[in-house]
């Protein structure tokens, strides 16, 4: 029996779960070249970013073509790629290809950026490059993660590489002193987060995500029992305090009120480089693992949970919309420019937040009996992803720019930026394009998103009106944001340039400027052009809802 077993497993870890894990393995040799390059020498002949870029490349190249067979239209050939892998710790479908093809296609822009920008330098570069690839695998896992216990391996293996970036300039105190806040206080919300979990599994008797909604189903399926049942209500209590534990972990990752408190510190004293992938990749990889955990535990179809889910959804709704409101206050009175972008961050995880409430309050409204909502939650999971998409371009794009104009003035305050539209038009005007699609004004791309996002909770609306007024939140926050970002703008293009100050001469027709115009020009194309992803996103969206 245990001869049978074994090759059973050996069969379908060979056959199916290596192709399936080809990205990370790609990712996985690149960390250990990187690493004998360091051991061996060989790194002063091949510069470690070609090392890291061949890996990076690899594992795009290998997540596209599972993406695509994914997508197959022959039935039977895609088929074979679906459902769980590795003993049912992790999990295939199109929305984690979808996500997984986001963050590969984001790391092989953000190597590119590092060598324009110089950071870092070819002393550190393996070092560098070996955390960053780390935590890119860390995320992968996070986006296929089907057991509790991933959960928790995914988040730290793309959590503690990050501490390291975070501080990773040498002799600069304020880079030392985000990256010990940074470690601190994750280490403090990754232990809420595994107690927690611990409480959850415990409670069911299961980390299995396709497991925990029958369990909670054999939990509360008895329709008539009412809480003034000790009993029952112990077990209520017990599950909403390891939710809530657990969406601690998820709340520093995003940088949700009140855990965003790190942000602002961590991204002013880290590198330019580093503050745009932790914008961009934690994000999605979170907001992706944290759907996936989300629609696990509301699978339970018993109605003596709906109100409790409703609340719940209700509860995130208001936390992402004081999210966003606080990210745009408090980044109205900033004149770094990269403190700004981190409270720009912290308001758009609430925009993108408010997707997953909408689509809480709808999975609510569809385990009271409307099974029409099903097709209406897909749609937030739908503007959640694209959304994700065009933020890809947008925040790189903006936290880019500033690094290639740190490089040509030595400095990140805004105030220094005076003039600069008329000596570098092709940084001002990839940095107006940025903003102005951070803002949501159309044609950009960050204005489809936020009106998926938008239309979502006006969906949701029509099950609980809460909903509608985190729609005016939202609506009213574009506004406000509008305010700070125009300030960018307007120093440098209604300031001159100060007497005295450094003359940039940035060619377009540069490396730099080219790959200026590759992360910007994107942003007019995906809001143009809405089908380019929006399709991918719909498809990855009703694989979690449809079936």
């Amino acid at each position: 029996m245990f001869q049978a077993l074994f090759t059973s497993l050996l069969q379908e870890t060979t056959q199916r779960s290596l192709w399936l894990a080809g990205p990370e393995l790609a990712l996985t040799a690149g960390i250990v070249l990187l690493l004998l390059g360091r051991l061996l020498g060989f790194d002063k002949l091949i510069p470690p970013h070609w090392i890291a870029l061949a890996g990076a490349m690899a594992a795009f190249g290998l997540s596209l073509a599972i993406f695509y067979s994914a997508n197959s239209t022959d039935p039977t050939a895609a088929d074979e790629y679906f459902g769980v892998y590795f003993s049912g710790l992790m999990t295939f479908d199109k929305f984690g290809a979808l996500v997984r093809l986001f963050l590969l296609l984001f790391l092989v822009f953000v190597l590119a950026l590092t060598v324009l920008s110089g950071i870092p330098d070819a002393e550190d570069g393996p070092d560098f490059y070996t955390l960053l690839l780390g935590a890119v695998v860390g995320m992968l896992l996070m986006c296929s993660a089907n057991n509790l216990l991933m959960v928790f391996l995914g988040i730290e293996m793309a959590s503690v590489p990050s501490y390291a970036m975070a501080g990773f300039l040498k002799g600069r105190k304020q880079g030392s002193e985000a990256a010990l806040k940074f470690v601190v206080f994750g280490a403090g919300a990754a232990g809420v987060m595994l107690y927690g979990i611990s409480l959850l599994a415990g409670m069911l008797g299961t980390g299995d995500f396709q497991e925990i909604g029958l369990r909670l189903t054999v939990l509360f399926g008895n329709a008539d029992g009412t809480l003034s049942d000790p009993v029952r209500a112990a077990t209520i209590r017990t599950l909403l305090l390891a939710l809530v534990m657990i969406f601690v972990g998820f709340a520093f990752k995003l940088s949700i009120v009140p855990f965003h408190f790190w942000t602002p510190d961590v991204f002013q004293g880290a590198p330019a480089e580093v503050g745009g992938f932790l914008s961009v990749a934690s994000k999605a990889a979170a907001f992706a693992l944290l759907t996936r955990l989300v629609l696990a535990i509301m699978s339970a179809g018993t109605a003596s949970l709906q109100d409790l889910y409703l609340i719940l959804g209700i509860a995130v709704g208001v936390i992402a919309a004081v999210t966003a409101t606080f990210g745009n206050l408090a980044a109205y009175s900033q004149t770094n420019m990269k403190r700004m972008l981190a409270y720009s961050t912290i308001a758009h995880a609430g925009y993108m937040l408010m997707a997953i409430a909408a689509m809480m309050v709808l999975q609510s409204g569809r385990i009271g009996g409307d099974t029409s909502l099903a097709e209406r939650s897909s749609h937030a999971v739908e503007g959640l992803l694209y959304y994700l998409a065009v933020y890809l371009f947008m925040n790189l794009g903006a936290f880019s720019i500033t690094a290639l104009i740190r490089n040509e003035i030595f400095s990140e305050e805004i105030e220094d930026y005076r003039g600069l539209g008329y000596q570098a038009p092709v940084l001002c005007v990839g940095m107006g394009l940025c903003l102005f699609s951070l803002v949501g004004l159309p044609p950009l791309g960050g204005f489809v998103g936020k009106l998926m996002i938008f239309a979502s909770l006006l969906d949701a609306g029509y099950v609980h009106w809460s909903m509608w007024v985190i729609l005016a939140i939202g609506g009213l926050n574009t506004v406000l944001s509008l305010f700070y970002y125009l300030n960018v703008l307007k120093t440098m293009y209604l300031t001159e340039r100060p007497a005295g100050a450094t003359t940039v001469t940035f060619p377009a027709w540069s490396s730099a400027g080219l790959y200026v115009m590759l992360v910007t020009v994107p942003i007019i194309v995906l809001g143009v052009h809405v089908q380019l992803v929006s399709n991918a996103a719909r498809r990855a969206a009703e694989v979690l809802f449809l079936q």
